[in-house]
């Protein structure tokens, strides 16, 4: 549960990084002041960030997928046509 807890705040801090450096981009036209960049680069750590954390949790098991095209990648999860009757 932490680690959906950090995925979810990491990806509010990318969204807060990315409207952020909108918004620097919008007032500083003309300045020779680097906001926006230092903005974006906040931004592609924050995303590294949160790839790494979502590969670590599909590596080490904390998350599944549940979609249902996933049958043949989990066959345990397939209930058999002998259970069901």
């Amino acid at each position: 549960m932490l680690l959906k807890v950090i995925i979810v705040l990491l990806f509010i801090a990318v969204l807060i990084s990315l409207s952020s450096a909108l918004v620097f981009l919008m007032k500083d036209v003309g300045n020779s002041r680097k906001r926006t960049l230092y903005a974006l680069g906040v931004r592609i750590v924050l995303a590294v960030a949160l790839v790494g954390t979502i590969t670590w949790g599909i590596y080490s098991g904390q998350l599944t997928s549940q979609a249902p095209w996933d049958k043949q990648l989990h066959p345990e999860r397939v209930a058999s046509p002998e259970k069901e009757q």
